[in-house]
């Protein structure tokens, strides 16, 4: 474990040409850990087709994307979801706001304030938590709010308990301090809150990371071999995407 911890701090601090995904284990339970180098990746929210409709899987994007001469690397669900696909919270994609942001408490685990948002800008992404996002109101290229906040500048989010029994298939994002790098998680079995959030906290050592969602989480992580599918179509997508040679 401790030679894979070394092989991640490295990618945390050197260039990459694109994203790299390692499988780990930390405190008995796999996870998949994809880093991404926002100063060499270009990392995209995506949600609708050119007709309107959810991209829904990697392959529908990925083919869309090859119809431009680009394709698709890493990648992984982004936030929660209506039934028809359209996002809970804020929403922005390429510059344009398809939802505003949700502020105030609710049900279920975006509710769970405090949430937050993962902001995309050129050559950096941050994950806020919503109220400080507000207060900034930082212009993203790409923008996703989801909920909640597994780490808060350092400290683990208050409701999280280390006894909980709830335990699901979780994924989530982290963002390094100076905004550089992006680490996306998704577990292989299932963990609880506390236990993914300690993740990013304890052996991450990230300073803010944000959930996105529980079972119908899935990845493409190419450097595994691994490109889930799934039985129902996701609604938010984030991946890298790059230039087909």
């Amino acid at each position: 474990m401790k030679a894979l911890l070394a092989g991640l701090m490295a990618l945390l601090s050197t260039p990459l040409d694109a994203a790299q995904c390692a499988e780990d284990t930390v405190a008995d339970n796999t996870y998949v850990i994809c880093t991404v180098d926002l100063t060499r990746d270009r990392l995209e929210l995506f949600l609708y087709d050119a007709n309107g409709d959810p991209y829904g899987h990697f392959g529908t994007l990925d083919r869309a994307l090859q119809a431009n001469g680009k394709s698709l690397g890493f990648a992984t669900n982004a936030g929660m979801y209506h039934e028809d696909r359209a996002p809970v919270g804020h929403y922005v994609e390429d510059g344009t706001e398809l939802r505003g942001v949700i502020s105030s408490d609710g049900p279920g685990n975006f509710g769970l304030l405090p949430n937050g948002v993962l902001c995309l800008r050129k050559g950096r992404a941050d994950v806020f938590e919503t109220e400080r996002f507000l207060r900034e109101n930082p212009t993203c290229i790409d923008a996703t709010q989801s909920g909640p906040m597994l780490v808060i500048d350092g400290a683990l989010h208050p409701r999280f308990l280390p006894n909980s029994t709830s335990r699901y298939i979780r994924n989530g994002v982290g963002t390094s301090a100076d905004g550089k790098t992006a680490v996306f998680v998704i577990s292989n079995n299932t963990v609880t809150f506390h236990e993914f959030g300690s993740l990013f906290r304890d052996y991450l050592k990230l300073p803010n990371a944000l959930y996105f969602d529980g079972n119908v989480s899935r990845v493409r992580a190419p450097d595994l071999g691994r490109n889930d599918a799934g039985f129902s179509d996701l609604g938010p997508i984030i991946g890298v995407v790059q230039d087909v040679d």
